[in-house]
């Protein structure tokens, strides 16, 4: 789909950032919270602002069908299988465990798939009012400025990973933790800004053992429209038809993504005794 046709990306920020304020996600406090069926944490809070951010998107782009984070799974399954014209999909409030307990690091992603890709996608962070934004082609933004990933020059050891270790596998984990490729490591808890932050250059390694659609459409778009570089663990691209879980692997450049996955295939059991190579 060509820019023009699609929404406006400064009335999605509107909508986001309004609907983040109105919810008080700019506000640092410890929030009462539940657990959901899969063991994770959801408040109030996520579910408000998925419905006001529903009840926007459908009013102002009826086109579009949605897709959330806090819908039953079947209902998502439903959306991205009819796709259509394409659908929006929504973390209302990525970093839920962050948020309960007053740690100052969560946000908000929203992102349009159009054929199986990300086109256009925002990343909000109420606490240091920074919008993340990408349209397909069209460059990353952080706030108003262009985003581009920095020409580091840095080795691998040089560099700091953000790396989620709970959803890797056992041996590998150890091996990160015993024998690190990299100077130091980081683990923020939040999907949606970590992929940003990496798009800034702030860290210039990530890892995550399995994350869903909406965990990675719109960041994944602003890293790439910033310059960096992503696949699963396997090596294989990204793809928005499925909303079942993927692994990442991403860096700031091409030449630091291939000596992280090279380096992490040389480390993973389970390949040792294949004969893939990169």
């Amino acid at each position: 789909m060509p820019a023009s046709s699609l929404p406006d990306i400064d009335a999605v920020k509107t909508v986001i950032v309004d609907a983040a304020r109105e919810v008080g996600l700019d506000k640092v406090l410890v929030r009462d919270s539940s657990t959901k069926d899969d063991g994770s944490m959801v408040t109030e809070t996520d579910r408000r602002m998925q419905e006001q951010l529903f009840a926007a998107l459908r009013s102002r782009w009826p086109q579009f069908a949605v897709m959330g984070e806090e819908m039953e799974y079947r209902s998502q399954s439903e959306v991205v299988a009819a796709d259509g014209q394409g659908f929006w999909t929504l973390d209302p409030l990525d970093g839920t465990t962050n948020f309960a307990m007053g740690y100052p690091f969560y946000g908000v992603s929203l992102a349009l798939v159009i054929e199986g890709e990300a086109c256009l996608g925002v990343v909000y962070d109420p606490i240091r009012n920074e919008l993340f934004s990408a349209i397909a082609n069209g460059g990353a933004f952080l706030n108003e400025r262009p985003l581009h990933t920095p020409d580091t020059g840095l080795m691998l050891r040089q560099c700091i990973a953000n790396v989620d270790y709970k959803r890797l596998v056992a041996h590998l984990a150890e091996r990160l933790v015993r024998y690190p490729p990299y100077r130091s490591q980081r683990n923020l808890g939040s999907s949606v800004l970590e992929w940003c932050w990496l798009a800034a250059g702030r860290v210039q390694l990530y890892l995550h053992g399995g994350q869903r659609m909406w965990d990675y459409a719109a960041g994944s778009l602003i890293l790439r429209e910033a310059g960096g570089v992503f696949t699963t663990l396997e090596g294989l691209p990204f793809d928005c038809r499925k909303i079942t879980k993927r692994s990442v692997v991403a860096a700031v450049n091409s030449e630091l993504h291939h000596a992280w996955l090279q380096w992490i295939w040389q480390n993973d059991e389970r390949r040792k005794n294949s004969n893939v190579t990169l």
